[in-house]
């Protein structure tokens, strides 16, 4: 039988806009075959009062009666499970539960996998040698809507996409990338986008505002005709564009 181990946490934690008002902790599912991996995990996560894992197995099939029970807010999901591989599951949660998020999670860095992991609908994309405190971040930004992909991962995607013989799809010196019209500045966000880069380190590395980086990433999805981050950073990779 899969061993099964769910931590159920009732904690709250005050919020920092009023004495009085309290924030629940942001759920996390963890779906890994491997028993130390998942401990290492959870002890990484529940260090942190604003994240607690409220469950956890080794299968996928487990795992999806587990995202309908307790209807996480993120799910850790390993792409090497058993009996249903992590890209499968991580399509059946989005159907089960389109408004949980999904970190996929994964300790290879082959070509094929990334591009099937890119494909499944998951929010972010880990390689598991993540720093603990990164990982706390990335499970923060993807709850509050933003796509996180690994910087490892995006170069692994970017070597798979061959440049286009077509120059007319490159970058001109005006900052447009054939017929979408990118500025200079969008090019650069474009670029560290493109590398996994979330908007507070985009605004770091540019000396920009988070709420300017903010602004151009959302103005670069809406020229791409794209939904997010991901979907810009895979158009750009596939396309040639950085």
């Amino acid at each position: 039988m899969s061993e099964i181990k769910t931590i159920l946490s009732k904690n709250k934690q005050k919020s920092t806009y009023g004495d009085d008002a309290e924030t629940v902790p942001l759920k996390v599912l963890i779906i890994e075959d491997f028993k130390l991996t998942r401990v290492g995990l959870r002890c990484a996560l529940n260090s942190n009062k604003d994240i607690t894992v409220i469950a956890e197995c080794d299968n996928a099939l487990t795992g999806l009666e587990m995202v309908t029970k307790y209807r996480p807010d993120v799910v850790l999901m390993d792409l090497g499970l058993p009996d249903m591989n992590g890209i499968e599951a991580s399509i059946k949660v989005k159907e089960i539960m389109p408004e949980t998020k999904i970190i996929a999670l994964t300790s290879h860095d082959r070509e094929e996998e990334v591009i099937a992991a890119l494909a499944s609908g998951a929010n972010g994309y880990c390689l598991k040698d993540i720093d603990p405190v990164k990982l706390a971040d990335v499970v923060r930004d993807v709850a509050n809507g933003v796509c996180w992909i690994d910087p490892q991962v995006a170069q692994i995607a970017l070597n798979a996409f061959p440049k286009p013989e077509n120059t007319n799809l490159l970058p001109s010196k005006s900052g447009a990338i054939g017929r979408v019209p990118l500025t200079e500045r969008e090019c650069e966000v474009l670029k560290h986008l493109v590398m996994g880069k979330s908007n507070t380190e985009i605004a770091k590395e540019l000396i920009v505002s988070v709420h300017t980086a903010k602004a151009h990433v959302c103005s670069i999805l809406q020229k791409m005709c794209v939904n997010d981050r991901v979907q810009a950073a895979v158009k750009a990779v596939r396309e040639g564009l950085v």
